[in-house]
């Protein structure tokens, strides 16, 4: 079986790319790109934990179940891919999750399982499986925590907070049931768009990261090695 969409994660992400560039002002789309470029310029994608490495344990809770996963739990039953993304308002994330999701019955075959983790609330994971029939796990990772374990996480700067309210997501709210006025730094902590294979010895055996948002890690390339 050919496990390679016939279009692409990357060419569908750059769809979103396209259309945004053509809606959003061009003053606001600079402080993104500023924001982006100031975030790879940090080095932040060299510092994420690499293959070899033991992956860190966590116990997160499932959206859906509303259950406590373990990744412990996880590799007992096969090798698992662990994908970090940055919430639901994000169309990058939920094309990637989808596409994980259309993936679901191959990975299965080759025995391993996918878990997504983001910060944003339980209440918000939730909403995201029901609106885009997810099949897996959606954990929720408060203040990105476990994103700073694998070495993916970061503070939105200032003026990237003020873009993202002048397009109308609220952050903290996603992330804490927060409004601007009371949010917390942890509120604002977002992970890099990341992917890390997992194997049944604990060990990390792939770990993918980026910096731009827009670009994500191809699954053929995770599948690849299972």
């Amino acid at each position: 079986m050919n496990v390679t969409p016939q279009t692409s994660l990357q060419d569908r992400l750059d769809e979103i790319t396209t259309r945004t560039r053509a809606l959003v002002q061009a003053d606001r789309l600079a402080i993104s790109e500023q924001a982006t470029a100031e975030l790879f310029a940090s080095g932040i994608e060299d510092a994420i934990l690499k293959p070899g490495r033991k992956a860190p344990d966590f116990s997160l809770i499932d959206a859906s179940s509303r259950k406590v996963v373990q990744l412990a739990d996880l590799i007992s039953l096969g090798p698992t891919v662990v994908s970090f993304f940055r919430g639901r308002w994000c169309p990058y994330c939920v094309t990637e999750m989808e596409t994980w999701r259309e993936l679901q019955p191959e990975l299965r075959k080759r025995g391993a399982l996918f878990v997504s983790i983001a910060p944003q609330s339980v209440r918000q994971s939730n909403f995201m499986i029901e609106q885009h029939a997810l099949t897996f796990p959606v954990l929720s990772d408060p203040g990105a925590a476990v994103a700073e374990e694998y070495g993916v996480a970061y503070s939105i700067p200032e003026v990237q907070r003020r873009y993202y309210q002048s397009i109308l997501i609220n952050i903290p709210f996603n992330n804490a049931g927060l409004s601007y006025h009371n949010a917390t730094e942890a509120s604002w902590r977002l992970p890099l768009p990341a992917t890390f294979l997992v194997g049944r010895d604990g060990v990390i055996a792939y770990s993918q990261a980026h910096a731009d948002f827009r670009v994500r890690t191809e699954p053929a390339e995770v599948l690849a090695l299972l």
